[in-house]
């Protein structure tokens, strides 16, 4: 019989939200917890703020949810916004000037700021001061500075190559998150089970895992779907069988490509005849965002070995062909 990890006898205290709290609850990213772990207790130890961080990777990742266990972990407070929601410069100095010592700012898609704020955030970051001028549509126009507390700047971007050279040269902490493994998956489902009070059975966990394309929340996202099926049709219990039903009734495969993978895929194959074929027309013929596809879909497509990135455009390799079960046209992958 197979073990049933249960909330009941499992629940713990320090899991009441999905979101861990500190470093020591988050799953995964091993190689950069261990970094940050010695970056934050010399800081401490020290007495000063933890140097800017910049975080970069595919969605879902845990961008956010490092910068909280950041703020946490330096015992201050953490303030959040987006690039594209700060407009002026004004509106970054407001930000800036409610900050007390040892706050973390999270600024995410900082990639997406405004050029003007960008050149404000400059000596925020080195000096820890900005300047702001007054009076500009008359003739008594001035320059004041204001001092700001010692902070950390927590940038996080999924495209770490739009970044202007001397806002990523400010960043003392540049650090890339990997997709998860699958016993890190588990134990992300295993933990989500027990907040949420779920009964599930370690091959469901697998199951689910195996589905998740190597991100948490995609694997906490497709683990509310099955609990729904789960409570209809099991009692609230997910076993196996439920988990891969559920699963293929939304449209997962056991890969975790979904809709929008296979339209992609079909697409090159189809209609570009395995490619090269450029982004844009890709997107257009499957009525696709380019965005969206580069930043969400491609990343996961191009580590498990699907396709491939050339200077003429994108090439489907044999694996996806096998994958979808197209017949490999003969010298297709043979170099000219």
């Amino acid at each position: 019989m197979e073990r049933i990890v249960s909330a009941d006898t499992q629940a713990l205290d320090d899991e009441a939200t999905l979101r861990p709290q500190h470093l020591d609850e988050y799953i995964g990213q091993r190689q950069l917890k261990e970094n940050l772990q010695i970056f934050i207790e010399a800081a401490k130890q020290r007495n000063e703020a933890l140097d800017h961080v910049l975080l970069y990777g595919p969605p879902g990742l845990g961008k956010t949810t490092l910068s909280y266990i950041l703020a946490n972990e330096m015992g201050g407070n953490i303030k959040t916004t987006s690039g594209p929601s700060i407009e002026k410069s004004g509106d970054l100095a407001a930000i800036l000037s409610t900050l007390q010592p040892g706050d973390v700012l999270f600024i995410d898609e900082i990639h997406r700021l405004p050029k003007q704020v960008e050149e404000v955030l400059y000596p925020a970051m080195e000096d820890y001061c900005i300047d702001i001028l007054v009076g500009k549509d008359s003739t008594t126009t001035r320059s004041i500075r204001l001092d700001l507390p010692p902070f950390t700047l927590v940038g996080a971007t999924t495209r770490a190559g739009d970044l202007t050279a001397p806002l990523r040269d400010r960043f003392g902490i540049v650090s890339q998150l990997e997709f998860y493994e699958l016993e890190e998956l588990q134990q992300i489902i295993a933990r989500t089970a027990r907040v949420m009070n779920t009964e599930i059975e370690n091959s469901a966990v697998t199951e689910i895992a195996l589905r998740s394309r190597g991100t948490p929340r995609i694997a906490n996202r497709l683990f509310r779907r099955v609990r729904d099926f789960a409570q209809v049709m099991n009692d609230g219990v997910i076993s196996k069988e439920i988990a891969a039903m559920a699963l293929d009734r939304l449209k997962v495969d056991h890969l975790g490509l979904d809709n929008v993978d296979h339209k992609y895929l079909k697409g090159i194959i189809e209609r570009f005849k395995g490619g090269p074929v450029g982004l844009e027309a890709l997107a257009s013929s499957i009525g696709e965002e380019t965005m969206t596809l580069e930043d969400v879909y491609e990343p996961y497509l191009l580590q498990i070995g699907f396709i491939n990135r050339t200077p003429r455009g994108r090439i489907v390799t044999e694996k996806a062909y096998a994958h979808l079960g197209y017949d490999l046209r003969e010298g297709l992958f043979k170099e000219a």
